[in-house]
């Protein structure tokens, strides 16, 4: 449990930095998610027990809220077969893929798809509104753990998405 809670200090305070840059959402997309590549910790950032997820949806975790709102970051446990409606989002996000393997399907505004990714472990990627719509779904047989960064607290604001579409 501390090399996880050295990593998210390590994680946070090099999160801290690239936004406090204070350039447009794409490019503090790509600052944030070029530190998460950096510091990119391992599923132990969460407690076994929180690795376990929930039967009943994707499961997420918060794990540290930025005093003044600028940003969250999340753990979030998707079991076999578990996805999300498709979405957009509120602010720019950050995802790092920690184990297993998401599968994302990117939608333009007429919600056509675009194009489809499997993100394996390791896997870092950075986008902002507008852009941003997708569905991510665990279509493997094992959990699948990814850390996702938000330009806001979650806390606050109860969800990353803006609109959720059918």
């Amino acid at each position: 449990m501390i090399r996880s809670l050295a990593t998210l200090t390590d994680l946070v305070a090099a999160v801290r930095q690239a936004v406090d840059v204070r350039t447009g959402w794409t490019d503090t997309a790509q600052l944030v998610a070029d530190q998460l590549r950096a510091h990119l910790p391992g599923p132990e950032i969460l407690t076994s027990d929180q690795r376990l997820g929930r039967p009943d949806r994707v499961a997420g975790h918060l794990l540290h809220a930025e005093p003044d709102g600028a940003f969250s970051v999340l753990g979030l446990v998707w079991r076999p077969g578990q996805t999300t409606r498709i979405h957009d989002h509120i602010t720019w996000c950050v995802v790092g893929v920690l184990s297993g393997t998401e599968h994302e399907e990117l939608f333009d505004e007429a919600l056509n798809p675009i194009g489809a990714r499997d993100n394996p472990p390791g896997e870092v990627g950075g986008f902002a509104p507008p852009g941003d719509i997708h569905r991510i779904r665990n279509v493997g047989d094992e959990i699948a753990i990814s850390l996702h960064i938000y330009g806001t607290d979650i806390s606050r604001v109860g969800s990353s998405a803006r609109r959720f579409y059918n």
